[in-house]
Formats: structure tokens, sequence, C-alpha cells
């Protein structure tokens, strides 16, 4: 099983270092003008997001046979030359309310660019939603090419930024009130993560995941209470989307944030276009496609994955994650591998352990939020933290051992369905079953790769 998200560059087997297809996009001014300076022919080479207009002289003479200029600002004479010589051009869309060829993630600023001055209608993110969801754009094949081209860019760019960082991601569900105990509990835990040098990945919307961004986003305890302070004052976007976000601006500008490093990641998806993204991120990532956009997530979180409680997408989360895991190839690198019970942190055996992932987030104690603070950390240092936070448990499969008993076929049994259907925090097993169920395995443990359940 293969996950959509790419790897970096400089990691990728399949190319020679120096000879894969994205050290050949151009994606700055710099690089722009020596590349035409070195007067060799252009073939092969993607202009992304660029103006062309200081560089329309050198372009009109160069050999542009293959070159593919994708958005950016192009003269009408230099585009005219340009597609005479060979060239491709994508141009930008005017009806389009994003960039679809942008070379950089998101700011919170970019998608609540209109808030301030006319409302939440007419920003960027919300139009970006409108558009997509459009009756006259949602099957027209250019805006699907634009749709398709904006979800590659990003990816590219959330690749490039995460590039040689320990990422931790935190799952959790939207519903979560900034001025609960549980709110605050993971902003604490995204704090934690943050000091110890990692960066937090999370689904980029609000409850859960805004507050182990905005936990990772502050520099300081102090800074912390009082963002969590400002942010109580409005509880939940549901009422009112415009308030929601108005307060959370106000609160990352009370926020000393003038450094450089990255800390805290989101990936939303204007698929829950009604889910606003939450301004406590270095870099927003959002995707027009949920499915890659989940992938992708899951994927990036190389470091961990943590589960807080949520409703039927964190659990979907729990087995999307899983599943991989199960079926990666034995080179290939994974997350590492914890044990609650033991509280230390390991690399995955070679053996593939069979699929038996518990997840148990234990609603009222507060002590496991130091447990999964601890596994997560425990590469780097060998002390755990002192207790005290939340309720939530990292994702791994677990090593080789007896199976549990398990349920009849057909229906779970009905305690285990109403917990499961109420909310993530109850035990979760995903257990592949016996040789004759759905997605069967063959005598002796290995994963039978022709059986139609995978």
């Amino acid at each position: 099983m293969t996950r959509e998200m790419r790897r970096h560059p400089v990691h990728d087997p399949a190319h020679p270092r120096g000879r894969h297809p994205a050290h050949r996009e151009v994606h700055d001014a710099e690089t722009l003008r020596a590349l035409t300076e070195a007067d060799t022919p252009l073939g092969g080479w993607r202009l992304q997001d660029l103006d062309l207009t200081p560089h329309a002289e050198p372009l009109s003479r160069a050999d542009v046979q293959g070159l593919v200029v994708l958005g950016g600002k192009v003269p009408e004479d230099l585009a005219r030359t340009l597609v005479a010589g060979g060239a491709v051009i994508l141009p930008e869309d005017p009806e389009c309310p994003v960039d679809p060829f942008r070379a950089r993630l998101y700011t919170p600023f970019e998608l609540y660019d209109e808030l301030a001055d006319s409302g939440y209608a007419a920003m960027t993110d919300a139009r970006a939603y409108a558009w997509s969801r459009s009756a006259r754009t949602r099957h027209d094949a250019w805006a699907t090419l634009l749709r398709a081209m904006h979800d590659d860019a990003v990816q590219d760019a959330l690749v490039e930024l995460l590039h040689e960082r320990d990422v931790v991601g935190i799952m959790g569900g939207h519903a979560l009130a900034r001025d609960s105990s549980g709110f605050a509990d993971a902003a604490e835990l995204g704090a934690r993560l943050a000091a110890a040098g990692r960066v937090v990945l999370t689904g980029g919307g609000p409850g859960a995941m805004e507050a182990a961004n905005l936990g990772a986003f502050a520099r300081s305890e102090e800074a912390l209470e009082r963002a969590l302070a400002t942010l109580s004052t409005v509880p939940d976007f549901a009422p009112s989307t415009e308030e929601w976000a108005t307060v959370a601006l106000q609160a990352r500008e009370r926020l000393d944030t003038h450094d450089d490093e990255v800390r805290s990641v989101g990936i939303p998806t204007w698929f829950y276009g009604h889910e606003p993204p939450n301004v406590f991120c270095d870099g927003i990532a959002k995707y027009f496609s949920n499915a890659l956009r989940e992938d992708i997530l899951l994927a990036s979180s190389a470091g961990g994955i943590i589960v807080l409680p949520g409703a039927a997408g964190t659990v979907q989360e729990i087995f999307q994650a899983a599943t991989p895991l199960y079926y990666a190839e034995e080179t290939e690198p994974l997350p590492p591998r914890c044990s609650s019970a033991e509280g230390t942190g390991a690399r995955r055996p070679r053996r593939r352990p069979p699929i038996s992932c518990s997840v148990v987030a234990e609603a009222g104690h507060r002590s496991s939020c130091t447990k999964s603070y601890s596994l997560v950390t425990s590469r780097m240092s060998p002390s755990p933290h002192p207790p005290g936070a939340i309720s939530a448990t990292f994702i791994t499969p677990r090593q080789a051992s007896p199976r549990p008993p398990h349920p009849p076929p057909g229906r779970l049994p009905r305690g285990r369905r109403a917990r499961i259907r109420r909310h993530v925090p109850a035990v979760v097993r995903a257990e592949r079953p016996a040789r004759h169920g759905l997605g069967g395995q063959r005598h002796g443990g290995a994963p039978d790769r022709h059986d139609p359940g995978r």
C-alpha cells in the first residue's frame, strides 16, 4: 500500500541527486536570472508563479522548446514568443479565488484577508470554498485541473517546509470548546512538544486542532495563558465565524512570534469549508481534496501520531494511520513505535507485527497526556516530564503477541458500538479477521497481497 505523500527530492531513490524533476522547478527571480544568464536550453524547466516581465528579453532569445510556465505574470508579447518557440503556458484564471500555482503555504492573513473590512463571505477562504462547491465549477474540467494543480503545488511547499524536521501529528475533533479544560490541556500538549523541538501538525481546523496549534505557536507559558483567556470569550465558531476568527487574530497579534522558527503547521481542507481554519500556524497547507489532505496529514507525521477525543472523522484517521503501517515494505521508514505500557520509544521490529492497534483515551485521567508526551519525546530525552495534562494516546502497531479474544462474526457488542459511536475515548481495536473473513490472511501470518480485502 502506498502513500500519496511524495518524498523530498534529496530522499527520493528513484532519481539520482540533482536530477530529480523538482530540481528543475524555479520559484524565485534570482534562480530564474541565473538560469537565463547561463544561456542554456530551457527545455524541461518549470517556471512557477513568477513575474516574467523583468526577464522578457533573455527569455525571448532563449531556446524554450519544452519550457512550461505555470501561472505568474507573462506579458502578451513574451507569451506569443514563448508559445511560438515551443513553450507551454498555463495561465491563471481570474475567476479562481486562489493562486493554483502558488509556491508557498498560506498564512492566516491571506485566508482571512477581507474579514475586518467586508466580512467572512468576502475572504479568500470563504470565496475558495464557494468556488469549489459551485455547481458551475464542480464538474468543469478546467476547474478540476486548477484544483489539482493547486493541491500539488501546496504539497510541494509542505514537503519543503517539513524537510529534515521532526513532525508529530495531533488528531482530534473540531467541537472542543475554547473555554473547556480539554482545550487548555491540548494547548499544553502542543506547547510541550514544540518546546522539545517537534513541529506540531494538525488538521488545521477549530477545536482540538486549534488548541494544539496554539500551544505549539505560543513561545511562553504566559503568552499561552493570555491567548487562552482571550479565546475563551468566543468558545465556538458555530454562532458566528466572524467573531470566532476576529478574536483569534487578536490573540495571535499579542503572541511574541517574531522569529522564523517553524513550530506549528495546519493542513485543513475546503471539503469541510464550514469549519474555518485556525490562525495559530506558521504555515497553512489548505487542500481542495480531502482524501489527499488526510493521507498527507498522516504520512507527514513521521515522528508519531497522538489522538485526542473526537468523532467519526477522528476514528477514520486511526484506521487510516494503521493500515499503511501494516502494509509498508520492510525497508520503508516508519514513525517510531512506542509502548504505552513501558513508556519507551523503539523502532518497528523488522518482522512486521500482526495488526492489532489499540487506541485508549482515558477520559477524565489527566495523567495520560504526560504518557503521550513522554512517548513522543522519549527518543530525545531519557527523563519523563512531570505529570499533568490531557486525555490522549499514541497510535502504533503493537509487537507480536497473542491476540485478544474476538467477538463473534457480525455485529460488535452493544457497549463497544455505543462507545465508538459516541466519541473516540474508548477502546478501538483494528484487527485482521480470521482467514475466511473479509481481508483474509494466509496461514503463517503473511498478508495475502492478492486478497481483494486489501
